[in-house]
């Protein structure tokens, strides 16, 4: 085990932040903790990395308590934020050196991440040159010059476009083979879902679910099908009385409260001679999961 929060709680002002939540990362992966905003997210994750202190609890990294100075660790906060009027690599190298690397050392990496990221083009300009997209990569760069153990990604995904979510999801990927423990929060549900194995939700400071993703999907019923046909299918959907959720392209997202009533339309559709290219019971997205716990 390696990272472990055991019933840490944090106050502001009378009001509740964190109440009492625990979490374990045992192996190298992507942990996925979520929540609505002001659910106590990014107060769990200053309180992890010691940035603020807890009001009570534990917080513990390879069995020792969590410091600053034991725990090399990068963080991409939430709220951006690059120096506008200072070239990029002289801003890469003064983060560098605040985590303790030697100017070589820092050179090397830089040009390392700047090549995968492909950023190099931007280096020698001033921030406010980029994109926004270009800007959050930089700020991903200074989360992970000096090759952290932990790595916090707050929103990593936000404000790029699907080429440089390509790019940076596999980054993510890379990380954890190398052994590289990450917590990522995001609002993209799809995203948290395509990288965590493990969640942990939050409401109000309190914890409303958390395990194994698969494990937890495993326990609701499904509750939509896809069908994809080479025609229109809506009268067959309709005499059954589902319910569709989306078309586009003879491709069906049916919602289902009883599953039975699926296979009813598979048996339909095969009886009118209509050729199905897929046909797939499927089980609550994560996004509805999230709905359901923290809807209200």
């Amino acid at each position: 085990m390696s990272l472990i929060l055991k019933n840490v709680s944090k106050t502001f002002v009378g009001k509740k932040a964190v109440d009492n939540i625990s979490l374990t990362l045992e192996k190298p992966g992507v942990y996925g903790l979520l929540g609505t905003n002001g659910a106590g997210k990014t107060t769990t994750i200053r309180m992890l990395l010691g940035i603020i202190k807890k009001d009570s609890g534990e917080i513990t990294w390879k069995g020792k308590a969590v410091d600053r100075k034991n725990v090399r660790f990068g963080y991409l906060p939430e709220e951006r934020g690059v120096y506008p009027k200072t070239k990029i690599v002289d801003q890469l190298m003064y983060f560098a050196e605040l985590k303790g690397m030697k100017k070589d050392e820092a050179i090397k990496s830089i040009n390392k991440w700047a090549k995968e990221l492909k950023v190099e083009e931007y280096l020698e300009q001033p921030a406010e040159k980029l994109s926004k997209g270009n800007q959050q990569k930089i700020q991903f760069m200074t989360a992970i010059i000096h090759d952290p153990e932990l790595v916090v990604l707050d929103e990593p995904f936000s404000g790029l476009d699907p080429v440089n979510t390509e790019i940076l999801k596999n980054i993510i990927i890379n990380l954890v083979k190398n052994g590289k423990y990450v917590i990522m929060s995001a609002h993209q549900m799809a995203t948290i879902e395509e990288f965590c194995s493990d969640i942990l939700i939050l409401n109000k400071g309190k914890t409303v679910l958390q395990g194994n993703l698969k494990e937890i999907k495993e326990t609701y019923p499904a509750n939509r099908v896809e069908v994809d046909v080479k025609q229109d299918i809506t009268s067959h959907i309709k005499e059954l009385g589902l319910e569709i959720e989306n078309e586009a392209n003879n491709n069906y997202i049916i919602k289902l409260t009883d599953e039975e009533k699926a296979h009813e339309l598979l048996n339909k559709l095969i009886t009118n001679g209509i050729k199905v290219d897929k046909f797939e019971i499927k089980k609550p997205t994560l996004n509805d999961i999230f709905i359901e716990k923290v809807g209200e």
